[in-house]
């Protein structure tokens, strides 16, 4: 079979590998599309995705949709449409028993995070464990199940606010970052009931894409920063998804008093100058919230009842176009969720 490989900084080619084979418990997936994530382009064109370097060739992709293809114990039916849960939970400790995606010593596909590597989903085959696959439905098509692990970061991010008492429904709500994870944000956070979405960005481009989500999905307002007055104190919640240092700092000016505000971007593992008074004088919560534990479930069922999420998906490109596919998806102006298909791909 073959499979893309970042080698290092700026080095990535498409190759053969011999097509893995499922042990027990294990059954192997024909990739069809694979989502290019924030840290699939940081291990390109930087060798590294915050401290974790790239240390062996790695195979990138943990935004997955395709199509069972040998499952030795028979459960699984060849050709049966399926998504991934991407993690294998780690150790469990008591105080986190029942949130597995903090545990310890986990992994997740396409990461360098661990010795050897996990390997990730750009590639024709992908053998995973049995638990790690989502059936989906008739209804939902294969292309538009490859959002299905953004979603459920973006669905986890909203039900982080949930966790401190706090309430989505009927909120004022800031998404800080039109990437392809804020205009997911956008969607959840409406169908999860905010009265009202407000997006951000520094860039026209992906303001315009999130009005354009379709219906009640679609960002209410939107503020370009460097042209547009950021109101203060004006939302109940915000959602900041660029991580960069100056918007985190606005989120801590828009949110109101007593409001949240929910840390959704990754930011570099090193000091960075962020303005906290206004957190503080506030007394506003400041959450983190890091990957997601089983809202996968619930993104595909969104997924299936709203046709329109597919949109974000603004660009597709073969496997033997990967490298044009990576630069595509670092182009904000020009993409959104950038798709790589993979052989025999079905839509």
């Amino acid at each position: 079979m073959r499979a893309a490989f970042i080698d290092g900084k700026d080095q990535l080619e498409v190759r053969e590998v011999a097509t893995p084979e499922p042990g027990a418990g294990e059954v192997r997936i024909r990739v069809d599309y694979v989502g290019i994530c924030g840290s699939d382009l940081h291990y390109y064109f930087e060798g590294a995705n915050g401290e974790y370097a790239v240390r062996e060739p790695l195979i990138p992709g943990h935004e997955l949709s395709g199509i069972v293809d040998l499952d030795p114990s028979g459960t699984w039916s060849a050709g049966t449409p399926v998504t991934v849960h991407p993690a294998r939970f780690g150790t469990s400790e008591p105080a986190i028993a029942e949130q597995p995606h903090l545990w310890p010593n986990g992994s997740y596909l396409g990461s360098a995070a661990t010795w050897p590597h996990t390997q990730g989903a750009m590639s024709e085959y992908l053998v995973v464990r049995e638990d790690m696959l989502r059936r989906l439905p008739g209804s939902l098509p294969v292309r538009r199940a490859v959002l299905a692990e953004p979603l459920a970061v973006a669905l986890h991010a909203v039900s982080r606010v949930a966790d401190i008492g706090a309430e989505i429904a009927g909120a004022r709500v800031l998404v800080s970052g039109a990437g392809p994870i804020g205009l997911l944000t956008v969607i959840a956070a409406k169908a999860r009931g905010a009265a009202h979405v407000t997006l951000s960005d520094v860039l026209a481009e992906p303001l315009a894409r999130g009005t354009e989500l379709g219906g009640e999905l679609s960002a209410d307002a939107t503020l370009q920063v460097g042209v547009d007055d950021v109101p203060v104190a004006a939302f109940d919640v915000v959602f900041e998804c660029s991580g960069a240092s100056p918007a985190i700092t606005t989120a801590g000016v828009a949110v109101r008093r007593r409001g949240t505000v929910v840390q959704v971007g990754m930011v570099p593992n090193d000091p960075r100058p962020v303005g906290l008074a206004p957190i503080i004088s506030k007394e506003a919560q400041l959450l983190g919230t890091f990957r997601f534990r089983d809202e996968i479930d619930d993104a595909v069922a969104l997924l299936d009842a709203q046709p329109e999420i597919e949109r974000v998906v603004t660009h597709e490109r073969s496997l033997d176009e990967a490298v044009a596919a990576f630069d595509l998806a670092k182009d904000s102006r020009e993409s959104s969720k950038v798709v790589v298909a993979l052989p025999g791909a079905q839509a």
